[in-house]
């Protein structure tokens, strides 16, 4: 089987943001995360195996010069500190627990200090995926040149319309040549014309690497959940923007806002971090109810919608992107985050609807238990974590 993952950085660049800021600020934090097929599907005889097999291989995968270096260039916020952890920093299969039982449904348990553990989650979903189709041989109908130019012609679709948009397809692509063929596709028809829109760059730093692009993305809902397993849901918020500033300054302004629901997010948004904040990102709920909900709140502080960003990375897809774009720019400056839609739509192969969440946190390994956490997503059917959990923390926050 050949090694899926080969390069250090073939990963978001959230998870480096994040983990900056776990050291920074939780550096002894000890969390859980747990792997979730949301289609329950049916893994080949053999996967688990090979799956171990392939996180194996990532102890072999270090960071390079190369890569370090287009950091800095790129990422300016991130300090230099940072780069001397990642110089040291090996994986370890140890922290991961793999089984599938009779019915072929896999599990996957990731457990370990936080700072250690983040920089799985992509990987590992990323290392499903394409080992996914690899065993049941539907890599057999990946047209790597018919994808190229499905490709250009969304990247087409949506620089005309003028939308600004990013790739973050890396957790659920076919395939890492996928990804590439998508971003070199959609680089090559942004510099093909004067668009009226813009492709930013892609959340995939060693991608952005390869296509000279701007490595794109600041944070996950694992960030602020974790916190909220630690402190309760209530201040979570609260907690993890004076973290984020804390670390980096007011840079990578972007805040993902819907780990535990808009109304408590509301609370705890106050003048100070609105000002503070670049903007939020939609990833759940009705997009259009959730950017008049934004828009609102910013009214209500005397900030105008209008100097804010809105990021909408909901399973978007080309045409719901540009209807959003012709609403959204009456009211903030719009821009776009898609990905399952451009790194894993070949015709007749279904996407696997996987994610691996955090479950557990505690601030310290010197602690005895772990605190259970959860995600309250604005789509009613997508809250993930323990079911008494999730119904806990609602109560906490007054959420029927």
């Amino acid at each position: 089987m050949k090694q899926i993952i080969r390069h250090f950085t073939d990963d978001d660049l959230y998870k480096f943001t994040m983990c900056c800021a776990v050291i920074d600020n939780y550096p002894r934090a000890q969390v859980k995360y747990t792997f979730t097929d949301r289609d329950n599907t049916e893994y080949p005889i053999g996967f688990a195996q090979a799956l171990e097999e392939q996180i194996m291989m990532l102890e072999s995968v270090t960071i390079t010069d190369e890569e370090i270096d287009f950091m800095k260039r790129k990422c300016k916020y991130i300090p230099e500190w940072f780069y001397t952890y990642l110089k040291g920093y090996r994986f370890d299969h140890e922290w991961v627990k793999i089984r599938q039982d009779e019915n072929g449904h896999l599990c996957v348990d990731i457990e370990g200090c936080w700072s250690n553990t983040i920089l799985l989650e992509v990987k590992v979903l990323a290392i499903i995926s394409e080992l996914y189709y690899i065993m049941t041989k539907k890599d057999s109908r990946f047209d790597y040149q018919a994808y190229y130019d499905k490709s250009y012609e969304k990247g087409k679709q949506l620089l005309k319309a003028g939308c600004v948009f990013s790739d973050f397809g890396t957790r659920r692509r076919a395939s890492f040549e996928a990804q590439n063929v998508v971003i070199h596709a959609i680089k090559t028809c942004s510099n093909d014309n004067n668009w009226k829109g813009q492709f930013v760059g892609t959340s995939n730093v060693y991608l952005a690497m390869k296509h000279d692009l701007l490595p794109v993305g600041t944070m996950a809902h694992e960030f602020v959940c974790a916190i909220g397993g630690m402190y309760g849901p209530q201040m979570a918020n609260h907690i993890a923007m004076n973290s984020w500033r804390n670390t980096f300054r007011g840079a990578l302004g972007t805040y993902l806002y819907d780990s535990f629901g808009w109304d408590i997010f509301s609370m705890n948004f106050s003048e100070d971090f609105a000002n503070l904040f670049k903007g939020l990102r939609i990833d759940s709920g009705d997009n259009y109810e959730q950017l008049m909900k934004i828009v609102e709140k910013y009214r209500s502080l005397g900030i105008d919608p209008k100097t804010k960003q809105v990021v909408f990375s909901n399973a978007l897809d080309v045409s719901n992107a540009i209807q959003i774009q012709q609403y959204a720019k009456n009211y903030c400056l719009p821009s776009f985050g898609i990905g399952t839609h451009f790194t894993n739509d070949f015709a007749g192969v279904k996407p696997l609807n996987i994610v691996i969440k955090l479950v557990a946190a505690k601030i310290t390994e010197s602690w005895a238990f772990y605190n259970e956490t959860c995600k309250i997503s604005e789509d009613k059917g997508k809250h993930t974590g323990n079911p008494e959990v999730v119904k806990r923390f609602m109560e906490a926050l007054h959420i029927k």
